[in-house]
């Protein structure tokens, strides 16, 4: 009986599939609540843009095409497993191009796809908006943990 619900709760019906992978705008299926049903395969493509190194790496890759070490330079902190591994899912996912030169030493170059490019934009606007307004964060951080303190 437990094999049978992890492999339901595993699997996205049918139905939920096509009910959320109709092309239809985010806000719009917010709305209609498919991109809170847990088997809607467009949850999982929004954690891996919106995980904190899917971000930092799309929007490096924005600037221009990369070896595996200049990205890990450009995104100051991360491992090398968690770089390999977020390249890995956004490749998959159809974001990320990896093309690998016959040569040795190995030299692999990373690049976005059209629709990488399309996403790195989006993403790229929020990470300018924290930017812009960090100070203003940063305030509102304080104020509550000073209330906090206070209280």
């Amino acid at each position: 009986m437990t094999e049978n619900r992890q492999s339901e709760t595993a699997k996205p019906s049918t139905e939920a599939l096509s009910d959320c992978s109709s092309g239809v705008a985010l806000s719009e299926m917010m709305r209609r609540g498919e991109l809170f049903n847990q088997d809607c395969p467009s949850r999982e493509i929004l954690k891996h843009l919106t995980s904190r190194w899917g971000v930092l790496v799309l929007i490096a890759l924005l600037e221009r095409d990369q070896r595996f070490s200049e990205l890990r330079r450009t995104v100051g902190g991360v491992s090398e497993k968690m770089l390999a591994q977020t390249l890995q899912t956004l490749e998959a996912d159809g974001f990320v191009d990896r093309f690998s030169h016959p040569v040795v030493p190995p030299h692999v170059d990373y690049s976005l796809t059209p629709i990488g490019r399309e996403v790195a934009l989006q993403v790229r606007q929020i990470a300018d908006w924290i930017e812009v307004n960090i100070g203003r964060i940063l305030s509102s951080r304080a104020e509550k943990e000073a209330g906090r303190a206070s209280a």
